[in-house]
C-alpha cells in the first residue's frame, strides 16, 4: 500500500516499476511521444525503460499526484535531470537549466521582473507587435492569400519579447548591423547544432549592450534594464555579466516559444471548433474596445483565457520534464533509487482520464469559470509547478489573451474542418509542418 501524498512505503515495502521489453531513448527520437503514449497504455502511470545512450534505466511517471510529489512536496529531493545539455548550449545557466545555489540566487533577482504591476506595463509593446501583424495580414486578405499561422505566431511573439528585453536598443542595434541579428530565432525553427552555434554568437552582442548600459545608466523600462538594476539577496551585489547574458538568452527563447506555440495551437483548435470560436468572438465583441487592454482586463475575458489554457493543456510546449533523484523515494508504490533519472510528461498528465472529462477533446469551458475547480494540483502543469514553476506564466498568458482579443475582433481564421496536425516532440512540442489558414474579415455585427 502507498500513501501517495507522503510517498511513504508500507511495512511490506514497495515494488519495482514494470519494465518495457525494449530499449529506447525517450526524448531523443522523432517518435518519442508516440512511444510514450503506447507505453502509458501498456503500463499505466509508472514504468521504467532502459536507455541505451545513458546505459541505465529511466523511470517515467504520468500521474498528477506523483508529479506533485516530484515538483512540489518533495522537490528538494529532485534536481535538474538529463536532456538539458542541448538546452544549456543555447541558454547557458539561466533559470531553465541552472540548479541549487545559482538557481536560487538568480530566481531571487529575476522574480520581481515578473510582478503583475510590471507585466501590465508591457501591454503597449504587445499591442504594437500585434498591430504590425494585422497590417501584414491586410495584404494577405487583399490578395486572398493564405497565412502561415505558425510562422506568423513565431514572428509576432519574437518581436514582442525582443522589444521587452532591449527596448530602444534593438532599433539602434538593427540600424548599426543593417539587420536584426536575433531574427534567426524565428527564421530558423530547427533547434540543432547549427542554430545553437549561431545563437551562441549573439551572447557577445548582449554583453556589449549590458556594458554600454552600465557605462551610461540612463533609465530604461525593459528587462535588460531591470536585470542590471537587480541585486543579490544579502550582499546587494549586481548580477554578473555571464549570469545576466544567460538570463537574457533564456528569456529570448522561453519568452518566445511558449506563446508562439500556444497561439499556433489556439488558432488551429478554434478553426476546428466553431461553437467555441463563436463564444470567444461574442465575449470579445461585448468587451470594451481598447488598443492595449490591461492585464486585469484580459483576465476578465474568462472564455478567451480559457481558450488559451485549453490550447496549452492539449499541446503543452514543454511536453517533457526531467529530474534526477538525489535520494531514494517512493512513487505510486514503487521504489525510486537515489540517482535515478525521471521523466514526466505534461502532455500525458494533461490527458489523464481520472482528472479530465473527454481528455482528448478541446473544451475551453472546463477552464471558463474556475480553472482549478475539483482538479488535482498538478493535473495541469504547462508552466510546471512548485518552486521551479515558470516565472513568465503571467506574461505569456497576458500576451496570448491580448493577441486573441485584438485579432479576433477583426478576423476569423479558417482551416478545413477535419484537417489534422502532425506533432513534432523534440526539445519542445510543435507542429511538424506550418499551419496554413485563410483569413476572413469579421463584420461590424460580429459576423
Amino acid at each position: 500500500m502507498l500513501d501517495r501524498t507522503s510517498g511513504t512505503p508500507s511495512a511490506q515495502g514497495s515494488r519495482t516499476p514494470p519494465e518495457a521489453d525494449f530499449k529506447y531513448d525517450i526524448g531523443d527520437a522523432d517518435d518519442s511521444l508516440e512511444q510514450m503514449r503506447a507505453l502509458n497504455a501498456r503500463f499505466g502511470d509508472i514504468y521504467r525503460i532502459y536507455s541505451p545512450s545513458r546505459a541505465r534505466h529511466v523511470y517515467v511517471i504520468n500521474h498528477p499526484d506523483d508529479a506533485r510529489r516530484v515538483l512540489v512536496s518533495n522537490h528538494a529531493n529532485y534536481g535538474r535531470g538529463f536532456g538539458l545539455d542541448r538546452v544549456r548550449v543555447l541558454l547557458g545557466n539561466g533559470l531553465v537549466t541552472s540548479d541549487n545555489e545559482l538557481w536560487r540566487a538568480q530566481r531571487y533577482m529575476m522574480q520581481p521582473l515578473f510582478h503583475r504591476r510590471v507585466v501590465t506595463r508591457f501591454g503597449e509593446l504587445i499591442d504594437t507587435a500585434t498591430e504590425q501583424l494585422m497590417a501584414r495580414w491586410e495584404r494577405h486578405l487583399a490578395g486572398n492569400e493564405p497565412v502561415n499561422v505558425t510562422d506568423e505566431m513565431s514572428e509576432v511573439t519574437l518581436e514582442f519579447i525582443l522589444r521587452a528585453i532591449f527596448g530602444t536598443d534593438l532599433d539602434r542595434l538593427t540600424e548599426t548591423l543593417g539587420h536584426n541579428p536575433f531574427w534567426l530565432v524565428a527564421n530558423n525553427p530547427e533547434r540543432n547544432l547549427s542554430f545553437a552555434s549561431q545563437f551562441y554568437q549573439l551572447r557577445r552582442l548582449v554583453a556589449d549592450l549590458a556594458r554600454r548600459r552600465r557605462a551610461d545608466p540612463a533609465e530604461h523600462f525593459d528587462f535588460l534594464g531591470m536585470m542590471l538594476a537587480a541585486r543579490a539577496k544579502g550582499t546587494g551585489t549586481p548580477m554578473g555579466e555571464r549570469e545576466l547574458v544567460d538570463e537574457v538568452m533564456t528569456l529570448i527563447i522561453a519568452g518566445h516559444e511558449t506563446a508562439a506555440s500556444g497561439l499556433n495551437s489556439a488558432w488551429y483548435l478554434l478553426s476546428q471548433h466553431p461553437e467555441a470560436e463563436a463564444r470567444m468572438h461574442a465575449e470579445i465583441d461585448a468587451a470594451a474596445q481598447e488598443h492595449a487592454p490591461s492585464l486585469g482586463a484580459t483576465e476578465s475575458l474568462l472564455f478567451t483565457r480559457a481558450v488559451a489554457s485549453e490550447a496549452l493543456r492539449l499541446y503543452p510546449p514543454v511536453w517533457l520534464m526531467s529530474r534526477t533523484a538525489r535520494g531514494p523515494d517512493v512513487l505510486a508504490g514503487c521504489e525510486i533509487p537515489a540517482g535515478a533519472d525521471l521523466l514526466l510528461s505534461p502532455y500525458l498528465v494533461h490527458r489523464h482520464p481520472e482528472f479530465w472529462t473527454e481528455p482528448e477533446s478541446f473544451r475551453p469551458e472546463r477552464f471558463a469559470l474556475d480553472p482549478d475547480a475539483g482538479r488535482a494540483r498538478c493535473a495541469y502543469i504547462p508552466f510546471g509547478a512548485g518552486p521551479r514553476h515558470c516565472i513568465g506564466e503571467t506574461l505569456a498568458l497576458y500576451e496570448m489573451c491580448m493577441h486573441l482579443y485584438k485579432v479576433a475582433r477583426q478576423y476569423r481564421l479558417r482551416c478545413p474542418m477535419g484537417q489534422s496536425i502532425e506533432l513534432e516532440a523534440l526539445v519542445n512540442l510543435r507542429t511538424r509542418a506550418p499551419v496554413m489558414m485563410q483569413l476572413e474579415r469579421r463584420g461590424a455585427d460580429g459576423s
